[in-house]
């Protein structure tokens, strides 16, 4: 034999390639001999040698991190939510048999504005079912209609604008006055006091009586089930425009805390919360208390390795079918987010484990700890990667809660919030933006969704100038000498006049800025109004007062309260607040359905036009100067 063809050492010959010829094979494919690929393709295994071969082939052997973990034991911690607080009202009970959305979110129905009757397809609504559960006992029906009707609106009153100012509104109304029931003042006179009766003032059988108020009890439960209203006074903060509030749970040291201090985007979940660290916790709540839900568990599973489509396989005769193409993904030098997700996908995929692990809704868990063994018998202790020092620049986390008042500081607990995944919002029944106005040097509201009161909405443009034109229509009608013209419009020598200030739309209601209570440099936002002018009127101008709930609060009170607003919360570019009606299904497939707020962030300044103190120009009757 030649003796080029003979090497005394074949590693050295290898290490420094002394031999071309001598070359690693990194890839082995069939090579068919015929026509038909099918039994090439299979790669069939005829021996163990063989697969052995090839774990050496592919540097199987020369890692000392390729154990796989077959069976996991996870100890942890659990506990559970027990108690509630909105804002800064009572504390309560945690309900977990109500989606936490709901919870929060829940606003009361405004079923009336200024004494009127407000959402009318929902009082005709529950006075068509109260009519369809008591006619099974008897001919009630008119009885029942007159002792709870619909209010017939007067169109010579001033106090019913609300309803006549828009004729729709005034139709609907004055169809219904005398021939349907007004199921929610039926609802609310049930509530007010246990000791009434749906037949009080009504004649009805004596032998109807229990059974009327079996049927006001279903009636009752049926419009609660239908609408969920809240118990005690709701989360929304007026002064901020969002949700606040806080849920705690028992720990061995004392209560663990959760706040949520600026909750507006319609979905909730963990990272909108914070843990208080106050010792003192959420304090009494009245109720039955649930028994201690602090637990201790440990379990032993099966890791299960993570899959998605696209995913590489890591066996070379194992072809993808998979549908994603990590080819086409075209990042930038500077996308890290697809660079991250390229290395993951091609590189670390097969890095990663899934234990499944069951929790009830509401609970907090710690883990302490996972004991992994591996194929090859070895038992590792693992801690959560987010368990070291809060300062540390290799911490890595996820799921994990901030604390409040410590920088940088991370609660390692997981929280699994009894939330729902989707919830379908209706249209805006208000809607209310808030700009700022630098030539006026304030904010204003501009309402430009109202609420009817037959339930639908308007925009607040429209039903301003119908609301304004109604007024002048009665002030004509109740003059019995013809207004005198505007000066502008007297015939004199003068081309100019002086105008002490001009108006805006109704629907526009200004924040004027204030000092804050016992502070000379902090300011807030005050609710002001606008007079009513027109033209010819010897009263005193009457206020304008916004028609959404979003601006009105306070108004409704007796005494009326003032509406201060922080200043910061209106920014340069304004924000955008809408009510409307929320609808989720839950876990046992109730579906609640409740009337929740959302904020968003507006679309810049704006101006209103508004100026005082100006001298303007006459014109005549033909428009000239």
């Amino acid at each position: 034999m030649d003796s080029k063809y003979i090497v005394a050492d074949i590693s050295e010959a290898l290490h420094s390639r002394a031999f071309p010829t001598v070359t690693f094979w990194n890839r082995l494919e069939g090579r068919p001999r015929t026509e038909n690929f099918n039994r090439a393709l299979r790669a069939e295994v005829r021996d163990a040698l063989w697969m052995l071969t090839k774990q050496w082939q592919m540097g199987e052997f020369r890692g000392d991190d390729a154990g796989t973990p077959i069976f996991t034991k996870v100890h942890l911690t659990t506990t559970r939510l027990t108690k509630y607080r909105g804002d800064d009202h009572p504390t309560q009970v945690f309900e977990g048999n109500v989606p936490l959305e709901t919870k929060v979110e829940c606003r009361p129905i405004p079923f009336s504005l200024s004494g009127k009757q407000l959402m009318l397809d929902v009082r005709l609504l529950m006075g068509r079912q109260w009519i369809k559960m008591v006619s099974k006992l008897g001919d009630y029906t008119q009885a029942f209609i007159r002792q709870y009707r619909i209010e017939q609106p007067d169109a010579t009153s001033k106090e019913d604008a609300l309803l006549c100012a828009h004729q729709a509104v005034w139709q609907t109304f004055a169809a219904t006055s005398t021939r349907l029931m007004d199921g929610a003042a039926l609802y609310f006179y049930l509530k007010a006091d246990p000791s009434h009766h749906a037949y009080d003032g009504i004649a009805v059988n004596p032998i109807h009586e229990d059974d009327i108020d079996r049927l006001a009890a279903k009636f009752v439960a049926w419009f609660e089930k239908l609408y969920y209203q809240p118990i005690g006074e709701n989360a929304w903060k007026p002064s901020r425009l969002e949700y606040r509030f806080a849920c705690s749970a028992p720990e061995t040291d004392g209560e663990k805390v959760l706040t949520a201090d600026e909750y507006y985007h319609g979905h909730l979940d963990w990272y909108n919360f914070d843990v208080d660290p106050k010792p003192e916790g959420l304090g009494e709540v009245t109720g039955i208390v649930p028994p201690d839900p602090r637990g201790r568990q440990t379990q032993t599973l099966i890791p299960t390795q993570v899959v998605f489509e696209g995913m590489p396989n890591t066996r070379w005769w194992t072809f993808e079918d998979r549908t994603t193409n990590f080819g086409d993904i075209k990042p930038d030098t500077t996308d890290l987010a697809k660079l991250l997700l390229i290395e993951f996908g091609l590189v670390y995929a097969n890095d990663w484990f899934l234990i499944p692990y069951t929790l009830p809704e509401g609970s907090i868990a710690r883990i302490k700890g996972m004991a992994v063994t591996n194929v090859f018998g070895e038992r590792i202790w693992i801690e959560a990667a987010g368990s070291g020092a809060d300062d540390a620049w290799q911490r890595w986390s996820m799921f994990t809660l901030n604390i409040q008042s410590q920088a940088g500081a991370t609660d390692s607990t997981l929280l699994l919030l009894p939330t729902t995944p989707k919830v379908l919002e209706g249209r805006p029944l208000e809607e209310a933006v808030l700009i700022r106005d630098e030539m006026a040097n304030m904010v204003w509201g501009i309402e430009r969704t109202v609420p009817l009161a037959t339930g639908d909405s308007k925009p607040g443009a429209e039903a301003a100038i119908e609301t304004l034109n109604f007024y002048r229509r009665l002030l004509a009608e109740s003059l019995t000498v013809p207004a005198q013209p505007p000066h502008s419009l007297i015939e004199n020598e003068a081309k100019i006049r002086y105008e002490v200030m001009n108006t805006v739309p109704e629907n526009w209601i200004p924040f004027i800025p204030v000092h804050v209570e016992n502070s000379n440099r902090e300011i807030q936002l005050q609710r002001a109004a606008m007079p009513r002018i027109l033209e010819g009127d010897p009263d005193r101008p009457e206020k304008v007062r916004p028609r959404t709930m979003l601006l009105r609060k306070g108004l409704d009170r007796t005494p009326a309260k003032s509406y201060f607003l922080h200043e910061e919360e209106v920014l340069g570019a304004g924000v955008r607040v809408t009510q409307a009606f929320q609808r989720a299904r839950w876990r046992n497939g109730q579906v609640f359905v409740w009337l929740g707020v959302r904020k968003q962030t507006g679309r810049g300044e704006g101006h209103s036009g508004l100026v005082f103190d100006r001298i303007v120009d006459i014109r005549t009757k033909d428009g000239e100067l």
